[in-house]
């Protein structure tokens, strides 16, 4: 049956917005905020990537680069834990100012990377992302599932609550948490995988099973390698149809020894050459619609080497979703579609 009238018009815009957002240009928007768990610093992630060099890193992928600088968020002065969850109302208000921002950049046809601030950020970013793309898939890289609930949290911070206030199916098991009457549940368990986990809270275990969630823990990466998880990954995610991808990447999914600049780094992380490999196969789909790049926390580095490090990997991170290949130059659609005669004049 042929949809007619306001729904029809209203899916063509949808689609519209998020055919754009795949169009060659970049949106940064800085979102310097810590709330989402106890340790100060990460406020100041934004800042130390773009002093890492992305801005001209991503200008060497000849992408319209649009900086819009940071969000400036309001921390408000009176707002009490709800239970055990600490700033909520601040989290809260601070991720419906985020989800606005990336939901225009969307819409202007930008692909939105956001730099974080704590990862509690991201149910602003992906639920800005599905205002314009409402069958976005999620695409997780992190040690920890941040899938806990305000009963299942041992620390009660949002930052390791994020993905539950995006699932469907975890509806009945989120309280009314003050600050967050504006959001409602948004994505599917079937969309989302996990890559890289490895500190993951019992009661976080008991709900990824419970709904059959895909992830690979580093376990899985070492006994399948990272190539066969990421052809799982988009068998998962991707066989039914194509469509937009979210890539939320938390840098303590790498081993501690390449990001020791991190809140909550766990040993046996993800190698440079692993972390890349996603990051670039990601890209190779040509489906990368919005990204976050999180927990760069530059007070928590033992040196300032440990900092520059950690924000450098950050960049390559960023970079290497957006086109930048190991072999030096950056891979376009129009690259990976050349004709076989193209491919032999390059060679020669």
């Amino acid at each position: 049956m042929a949809l007619r009238g306001p729904l029809s018009r209203l899916l063509r815009t949808q689609l519209h917005a998020c055919q754009k957002s795949r169009a060659h240009s970049v949106a940064i928007l800085g979102a310097p905020f810590s709330k989402g768990q106890k340790r100060r610093g990460v406020e100041h992630g934004p800042k130390a990537i773009r002093d890492a060099g992305l801005v001209e890193r991503l200008s060497n992928l000849d992408y319209p680069v649009h900086d819009f600088g940071d969000l400036k968020f309001q921390h408000l002065e009176k707002d009490e834990p709800f239970r055990h969850v600490p700033f909520p109302r601040t989290v809260g208000q601070a991720n419906k100012l985020l989800a606005s921002a990336v939901s225009r950049a969307i819409d202007a046809g930008h692909t939105s990377v956001m730099l974080g601030g704590d990862h509690s950020l991201a149910i602003g970013s992906v639920q800005g992302h599905a205002q314009q793309c409402p069958d976005l898939c999620l695409i997780w890289v992190d040690a920890h599932a941040d899938i806990n609930t305000p009963i299942t949290s041992p620390s009660g911070n949002l930052h390791g609550q994020s993905v539950a206030f995006m699932l469907k199916e975890l509806q009945d098991k989120m309280p009314d948490i003050p600050g967050f009457s504006w959001m409602k549940p948004f994505l599917s368990s079937r969309d989302l995988v996990y890559i890289g986990l490895r500190d993951v809270d019992p009661g976080e275990h008991i709900i990824l099973k419970n709904l059959g969630i895909q992830y690979f823990s580093m376990r899985d990466i070492d006994r399948m390698g990272i190539q066969r998880v990421m052809e799982v990954t988009f068998d998962h995610l991707l066989a039914r149809k194509q469509r937009p991808i979210h890539l939320s990447f938390d840098i303590d999914a790498f081993d501690p020894s390449l990001a020791p600049a991190t809140g909550t780094p766990v040993n046996g992380g993800l190698t440079y050459r692993e972390g890349i490999y996603i990051t670039e196969e990601i890209h190779n789909t040509g489906l990368l619609s919005a990204m976050d790049l999180v927990e760069v926390n530059p007070t928590l580095g033992a040196s300032r080497e440990a900092v520059e490090i950690t924000a450098s990997l950050a960049v390559d991170v960023i970079v290497s979703s957006l086109g930048q290949t190991r072999e030096g130059a950056p891979v376009t659609y129009q690259d990976e579609s050349a004709s076989k005669e193209d491919t032999e004049q390059l060679r020669l």
